[in-house]
């Protein structure tokens, strides 16, 4: 990637993070941080969603539970754009683990265990543009100008 060029990916506030009324808290650090909100909704996922996108997960034990907790309570949809969006997004959501998540960052500061972690965010560019096509038609995604840009991006 060019430095400068701008990424999109695909963020997800998780059942717990939604049972637990984190989803501003959340949303507010990606904005913080400078990154364009171009797609939100809540949203009940359906099951064949949530198994095609975790799909590459299917062998791993967990995989069944993964999925019937993802489809067992409504997730927030966050669709970002931005220079680094994914590599930086991954930095503010923390290790995949709370436990091993540093401080300061979104699944350090909320999460509880492994698999109530709040928060889901795209593994790099090519992933971002494919759950971004899963969970968002194309009339969602808004293209808009953010006026405080200049002050981003040289």
């Amino acid at each position: 990637m060019i430095q400068g060029e701008s990424e999109r990916s695909y963020v997800m506030v998780k059942p717990d993070g939604v049972q637990r009324g984190l989803v501003g808290e959340i949303i507010s650090r990606f904005e913080r941080k400078g990154f364009q909100l171009i797609g939100l909704k809540l949203f009940k996922t359906p099951k064949e969603l949530a198994e095609e996108h975790y799909g590459e997960l299917k062998e791993k034990p967990f995989y069944g539970k993964l999925v019937a907790y993802i489809i067992s309570g409504p997730v927030v949809c966050i669709a970002l754009e931005g220079p680094g969006i994914v590599a930086s997004a991954r930095k503010l959501i923390g290790a995949t683990n709370p436990l091993n998540a540093e401080p300061g960052t979104i699944r350090g500061d909320l999460g509880i265990d492994v698999g109530r972690n709040v928060v889901h965010g795209s593994d790099s560019p090519e992933n971002g543009l494919r759950e971004l096509g899963l969970w968002f038609d194309d009339d969602e995604l808004i293209q808009w100008d953010q006026h405080m840009t200049p002050w981003l991006k040289e």
